[in-house]
């Protein structure tokens, strides 16, 4: 058996416990630790969304719904923040650094967009049904709900601020896509000094299964660690 990481700077209130992730164990103070749900908003999991009208399968969003309200029914009840980051654009996608930006060429939805002007209720645009948070995840008294405008919960965002307001080190990733946004964003908690753990079965990929694999994969060799829905919520109860 592998030996565990030792808990990071452990304080006076330290409830620390033990979590099974791969490769190895993590010792994590619960005190420190926060729940992240990554784009579980209609435009990307919902029927009727931007995904689903594009052809491309949302089944497997809908298998990790359960998974994250189990996780975050439990994270609250034991006193762990929950933190919502979403993708939210102005209608005139302003912030999208226009034709001159890789961006403007290579985004998925930006280009959807373009060629489906009548799906606009359908992306995450601001004050757009395809922006909302999905019924079955909506925020609860007490969670914190960030807006994000690229791919990763840190670019011009607030999230490290929040983060270090409330001195979170454990980040538990959940949500879409696992090869997209939640790797982008784990990787930047990686760099900037949190530990990045990807909750494998309460994230979901977009396009082949290998990319699911990729992540895992690159989470474990290099970024982070990976554990299961039950695995946390076995270390909240501990």
């Amino acid at each position: 058996m592998k030996q565990k990481v030792p808990i990071a700077a452990p304080a006076s209130g330290s409830i620390c416990v033990e979590l099974k992730t791969r490769p190895e164990p993590l010792e994590i103070d619960l005190n420190r630790t926060a729940v992240v749900i990554i784009d579980m908003q209609n435009g990307y999991v919902s029927k009727g969304g931007y995904i689903d009208l594009c052809g491309s399968d949302i089944s497997r969003y809908e298998k990790i719904i359960e998974p994250i309200k189990t996780l975050t029914d439990t994270a609250r009840s034991k006193g762990l923040k929950v933190i919502y980051v979403v993708t939210k654009h102005p209608p005139d996608l302003s912030d999208s650094g226009g034709p001159d930006s890789a961006l403007w060429h290579k985004d998925f939805a930006l280009n959807l967009k373009r060629k489906h002007p009548e799906w606009e209720d359908t992306f995450t645009l601001r004050d757009t049904w395809g922006s909302e948070i999905i019924n079955e995840l909506k925020p609860q008294e007490g969670d914190i709900v960030c807006e994000k405008m690229r791919m990763t919960a840190f670019y011009q965002t607030n999230v490290d601020t929040i983060l270090k307001t409330y001195n979170l080190k454990y980040l538990l990733f959940t949500g879409v896509a696992t090869n997209g946004c939640v790797e982008a964003s784990m990787r930047d908690a990686y760099n900037i000094g949190y530990f990045p753990i990807l909750v494998s079965d309460a994230s979901g990929h977009l396009g082949p299964d290998f990319t699911q694999a990729a992540t895992i994969h690159n989470m474990e060799a290099l970024y982070g660690w990976v554990a299961t829905t039950s695995d946390c919520i076995n270390a909240m109860q501990a």
